[in-house]
């Protein structure tokens, strides 16, 4: 149902829940592009070095395609920066054009650039992503803390002035994770010695991040139930998806790692508020690459590779249903 543009919410949070709820699904498809692995219609450029421009213009007709497919079914898009990235200037040429193409059919837009830094380069970096008017035109990215907090003001304080987003990476979905994320930050004891990783000596890194996040996504929400930053946390790591849910009452999570990277639908369970909302669910090669697996592969085969995705879609929409229980409803309704 259209509306009129006075009616549109004009926030981040506002905005995100509007195109989460008018979906009626909290899936979003991540769009991670590989040119090997494109149907062999789409693959018109040599392989191998030297054709990095025709390459890059065989992954942006994909995206493009794909995003056609996915729109009528979902209100959220992740792009992954990095697979356009590999294809130099001219990969990141295309990557405008299917943020621009996301926009223009009125999905939400998540930038995953995964950007950390601090002073005038982070806010070069909030400039130029953030936002409606900005070059690239990004409703929301990703946002690496490990710099601390003043690698993050930057991008907090830009996003807030365009009404746009940042989710920052707390607990993230792959295996290592863990390694840096999962240590204590307690003080070494008497003899100079770190402490075991322990809640009983201290908060664990994740949990001092997620701390911060929520002091920020607290102080932007502006009387909302949500902020204007939120947070990464993997599907892969659901008791800590709970506690992380529980310690972030005011940011919205981004949560990735279900399908190829393992993680279930019942496991998101915990990410959601009572409404039903509050977190959206990110997959992207089981979705991308759908025709390529059973039983679409069966279904549809390779010609018709735009279908397998949508169905591959609905299924998973299907399945976060059936995960998440009574937090939806039949009909692709929240509420």
């Amino acid at each position: 149902m259209s509306r009129p543009d006075s009616a549109m919410p004009t926030t981040f949070a506002a905005r995100l829940a509007d195109r989460v709820t008018h979906a009626g699904t909290p899936l979003c498809v991540g769009i991670d592009p590989r040119w090997d692995m494109l149907p062999e219609a789409l693959r018109t450029a040599d392989a191998g070095a030297g054709f990095f421009a025709e390459q890059a213009a065989d992954i942006g007709t994909f995206c493009r395609e794909l995003i056609d497919a996915v729109a009528p079914l979902v209100g959220v898009v992740k792009p992954q920066s990095a697979f356009f990235e590999q294809w130099g200037p001219a990969g990141m040429v295309e990557l405008a054009r299917v943020v621009e193409h996301a926009r223009a059919a009125g999905l939400f837009v998540i930038l995953d650039v995964k950007r950390g830094d601090i002073g005038s380069t982070a806010a070069a970096y909030a400039e130029g992503l953030l936002g409606a008017d900005s070059p690239w035109g990004a409703d929301a990215i990703t946002v690496n803390p490990y710099l601390g907090g003043d690698s993050l003001d930057p991008f907090v304080e830009v996003a807030t002035q365009r009404d746009a987003g940042v989710f920052v990476l707390v607990k993230t979905s792959n295996p290592g994770g863990g390694q840096f994320q999962d240590l204590s930050t307690a003080a070494p004891d008497s003899g100079g010695r770190e402490r075991a990783a322990s809640r009983l000596n201290g908060l664990l890194l994740y949990e001092r991040v997620a701390a911060h996040v929520e002091e920020l996504a607290a102080t932007t929400a502006g009387g909302e139930a949500y902020g204007a930053v939120g947070a990464v946390v993997g599907a892969t790591y659901p008791q800590q998806l709970t506690e992380l849910r529980q310690a972030m009452p005011h940011a919205w999570l981004l949560v990735p790692g279900l399908g190829s990277q393992g993680g279930a639908a019942e496991d998101v369970k915990a990410a959601f508020d009572t409404s039903g909302l509050g977190a959206i669910i990110n997959s992207s090669r089981a979705i991308n690459f759908a025709y390529r697996r059973e039983p679409y592969l069966s279904r549809y085969g390779e010609a018709r590779w735009q279908e397998a995705v949508a169905a591959a879609t609905e299924d998973t929409i299907e399945e976060l249903k059936e995960g998440v229980g009574s937090l939806f409803r039949s009909g692709r309704q929240l509420h």
